[in-house]
Order: structure tokens, then C-alpha cells, then sequence
């Protein structure tokens, strides 16, 4: 279960390109909390702690309270950061407002154990990852970091598909309509074509403050 955290912020009484080539001037990214039906609220954090959260593979599956220097906290998900395209610095951050009881969509990466369990691995047998992560439609007081996908008895040949990974109780995949496949386990002297899925069409979100985000880029 992802925990609540702390996302400092301070306050940016301005929006536009100007302002937030102002903010970056000062060391900092510029950001947005949009959504819930509330006017979006224009914020910037320490580039050091966007890093920080990714590097540890938290940033999007994490509830954080933003919490603006003198001001509010805003219950938020990140659901963008845009980079530098020559520093890979970021450039700008969205947050999503979260109401309580309600779903959302996150892509939550996959956790393959108990390889040594697998006779199919075991033999030789490769284990081929067609997806590393998946979008699930979770609480919102209840995210994942993580989901498991359990290989114990897997043989060569074996599809393993989104009804053999263990899902949290009310969370459940984005894509209804087919048991997809997320892995399996080809044999060590064929290269077998890995079967794919389409991803079906992105679910529509809130998407309040968007375009204050993009006038910012």
C-alpha cells in the first residue's frame, strides 16, 4: 500500500512562460494541482526531490500532501513531469487532486518471485516480459507500488497473463475485455515471437489546469 508523503511547495502567484522561466531562474520547477473541480493552483518544488521520488520508483503510484509553504495541502497524485530534452532536467510538474472514495488510473509496474520455483526457468527456460507495468484502476487511499506475479510451478512455454498476478482487494485492470498476457516463458534454443496487446484508448481524466501546464512549457 503506497503511503501518504510530504511534498513541499511554495507558492507562484503567476502562471505563463514568463513566470516560470522566473521560477527555474531560482533553482526551482514550476508546477500545477489541477482538478476536482477547483481552480488550479500554481506551485514550485525542489528539482532535488522530483529526482529523489523517481529515482526510488515512487513519484506516480505515491498519494503526496502538497504542502504550499504558508498555505494549503493539496491531497495529489503526479501525473506528468516534463524534462529538459538535452539535460533531462525537469521542467515542469502536474499534480491531480484526489477525492477521497473515488478511483483512479495508474500504471503500477510488475514484480516477478520465485523464479528458482519455476521448473520451466529452471531448465533453461527464458522469462520474457511483455509488460513491466500495468494500468489499474486503484483507490485512491489505496495505490500500489508494486504488484506480484507469483512463477512458482511455470513451465517452457507458459503464457502468463494478467489473471495470474495477485491484485490488491478494489484494485482491478484498466482492460476488461481480455485476459492479456504479460509474460512468458519461451525455451532456450527458439526465439518465439512474444504475444502482445494493443493498450486500449488512454480513459479520459480530469484535466483541469492542463493547458495552464502547457502554456508553461
Amino acid at each position: 500500500m503506497a503511503e501518504e508523503a510530504i511534498f513541499p511547495a511554495k507558492a507562484r502567484e503567476r502562471a505563463g512562460k514568463g513566470a516560470a522561466r522566473a521560477v527555474r531562474r531560482e533553482g526551482l520547477v514550476p508546477g500545477v494541482v489541477y482538478g476536482d473541480n477547483k481552480d488550479p493552483l500554481t506551485i514550485a518544488v525542489d528539482p532535488r526531490h522530483i529526482m529523489k521520488q523517481l529515482e526510488m520508483g515512487l513519484l506516480f503510484n505515491t498519494i503526496y500532501t502538497v504542502d504550499v509553504e504558508g498555505g494549503a495541502k493539496e491531497k495529489a497524485l503526479p501525473r506528468d513531469v516534463q524534462f529538459h530534452p538535452v539535460t533531462d532536467a525537469p521542467l515542469h510538474i502536474d499534480f491531480m487532486r484526489l477525492r477521497k472514495g473515488s478511483k483512479i488510473n495508474v500504471n503500477i509496474p510488475v514484480t516477478f518471485i520465485n523464479e528458482e520455483a519455476s521448473p520451466g526457468i529452471d531448465q533453461g527456460g527464458i522469462l520474457n516480459v511483455t509488460r513491466d507495468e500495468v494500468e489499474l484502476m486503484c483507490p485512491v487511499d489505496d495505490i500500489p507500488h508494486e504488484v506480484v506475479c507469483d512463477l512458482t510451478g511455470t513451465q517452457i512455454g507458459d503464457t502468463i497473463r494478467i489473471s495470474m498476478v495477485t491484485l490488491p482487494e478494489g484494485v482491478e485492470p484498466v482492460i476488461q475485455d481480455r485476459d492479456f498476457v504479460v509474460a512468458n516463458i519461451s525455451s532456450p534454443s527458439i526465439s518465439e515471437p512474444v504475444e502482445s496487446d494493443d493498450e486500449d484508448e488512454d480513459v479520459e481524466e480530469a484535466t483541469d489546469g492542463e493547458e495552464e501546464a502547457e502554456s508553461e512549457e
